[in-house]
């Protein structure tokens, strides 16, 4: 269960408020981070989300050197995917996939078994990005490389114009919730092929035979007409059918054998016969029961943002486009998570949509835009109210699914044989007595007492990190000329 409430907006990093969540409690994450794009985006002064800006630059300083040493330990793989990253690509792309690698383990951690993600970039890291996701959620996981077509094709001197974007769709296991998506027929496709009309709507024709049947009924006759050769009779069930169709079907139509279902569908006039009389039949498809086109992996029909919906918050994503998503991955009542909400528009998408939502951004400004968003797109209620008020959070939550830790100080003896009596600080040898057992990320930073938190640092080490992240720890050491 999770352990925060519904229609939350933290304003924080969102690896300390990911490290708060509970394992297994989240339904459907949806990540659009940095692409790292080498570019700075600021919102234009006068739009609604005037203020909103971040710098999509990476380099080693960016990066808590915490976090390598995380990562090795936790995925030695993962690790090394990052080493090859920096041959092929350089440090800012190493810099840039240890923050995200970082990051996609907990998100891990937090999706139930039956949960999805969908991380959304573009061509620039998505290959790395692919390596990440295959390691971390392993590649049977993968489902998808969505591609998603955000501008009209611009003039651009010698290559292919860039306009398109990469959504990386993992699930957790092979239990994952899935709602199969269409989009409705185009109006040529339905001249075409839904050409005739009757008393159950407009129809088209599908070839009544099929492959192989598991009964002698489905190869006779249909009115002197035998079935293709090698092909039988395959009638479709009692739910291709309009209501008003169906009714005409005898009750225990599903219990029939191919054959005489065949002769229920042409008693009921839901078959087509050649005018010539000496063809084979077809079955009647009525356009009012068919959902439309399977949505594929190429998305085409999902404009950018324009109009009313345009806040001119950087990197904004149309509203369909995330609607598709959550009906597709998640049910009624579902978990949410968006930890790169910006300017929320996977909140308003989940809220229209039933779900219950979290968000994350380092900016105050997603706060108001979500609120304003809401009041503005939500479907409400009769009374004009939105139900729930938006809650705004700064600080981490708290697990509940750990019980009860022991007092961290018990792991002193377990790690000072890990660490064979040396300092995790200055790297020197002590006696026992003089080592302290310290948490490598700080509980005011989302750390927990879990033995994978802890270290042990000399007495003077200790008073020298103090809260501060491992990273700024090293470095005063280093500075200081402490360190070994």
């Amino acid at each position: 269960m999770l352990n925060a409430a519904n229609r939350t907006i933290w304003e924080r990093d969102n690896l300390e408020i990911l490290r708060g969540f509970n394992s297994n409690s989240i339904d459907l994450i949806y990540l659009d981070p940095p692409f790292n794009s080498n570019r700075n985006y600021s919102a234009p002064i006068g739009s609604e989300a005037a203020g909103a800006a971040f710098k999509d630059t990476w380099t080693l300083s960016d990066v808590d050197n915490a976090w390598h040493g995380e990562i090795a330990e936790r995925n030695p793989a993962l690790y090394q995917s990052l080493e090859a990253a920096e041959l092929a690509h350089g440090k800012g792309m190493k810099s840039y996939l240890i923050m995200m690698a970082v990051r996609l383990l907990e998100i891990y951690r937090v999706l139930k078994d039956t949960g999805s993600i969908y991380l959304h970039c573009d061509p620039t890291a998505s290959h790395y990005l692919k390596i990440l996701m295959d390691i971390v959620f392993e590649k049977e996981n993968f489902r998808n490389e969505v591609v998603w077509k955000r501008t009209s094709t611009k003039s651009l001197g010698k290559r292919y114009a860039v306009n398109t974007d990469r959504i990386l769709y993992y699930v957790k296991s092979e239990g994952a919730t899935w709602n199969q998506q269409y989009t409705p027929y185009d109006d040529k496709y339905i001249q075409k092929t839904y050409r005739r009309e009757d008393e159950h709507g407009r129809w088209g024709t599908v070839d009544l035979s099929g492959g192989k049947a598991g009964s002698e009924q489905a190869y006779r006759p249909l009115k002197g007409i035998k079935p293709p050769p090698g092909r039988a009779w395959a009638p479709p069930a009692r739910n291709r059918f309009p209501a008003t169709a169906q009714a005409l079907l005898p009750n225990n139509y599903e219990a029939l054998d191919q054959l005489a279902k065949c002769q229920a569908l042409d008693a009921a006039s839901l078959l087509h016969w050649p005018e010539s009389g000496t063809g084979r039949p077809r079955w009647k498809k009525y356009l009012s029961v068919m959902p439309g086109v399977v949505s594929g992996d190429l998305i085409l029909d999902t404009p950018p943002v324009k109009g009313k919906e345009r806040l001119g918050y950087p990197t904004q994503k149309p509203r369909a486009l995330l609607e598709r998503i959550i009906k597709a991955s998640s049910n009624i009542g579902d978990w949410v998570l968006d930890p790169f909400c910006g300017c929320a528009t996977t909140c308003v998408a989940a809220e229209n949509l039933g779900r219950q939502w979290i968000g994350i951004d380092l900016s105050a400004k997603a706060v108001d835009l979500v609120k304003d968003r809401l009041k503005r797109e939500v479907q409400i209620g009769e009374d004009g109210v939105l139900l729930g008020k938006v809650i705004h959070r700064t600080d981490i939550p708290k697990r509940t699914d750990t019980g009860k830790l022991p007092n961290y100080r018990t792991h002193k003896h377990t790690l000072f044989g890990q660490q064979e009596g040396f300092c995790n600080g200055c790297r020197r040898d002590f006696a026992f007595r003089d080592f302290e057992v310290d948490h490598i990320i700080p509980l005011s930073k989302g750390g927990t007492d879990h033995p994978e938190n802890l270290q042990l640092l000399c007495s003077s080490c200790n008073r020298i990190k103090s809260n501060q992240t491992q990273e700024a720890f090293i470095t005063i050491l280093k500075e200081r000329s402490l360190r070994r």
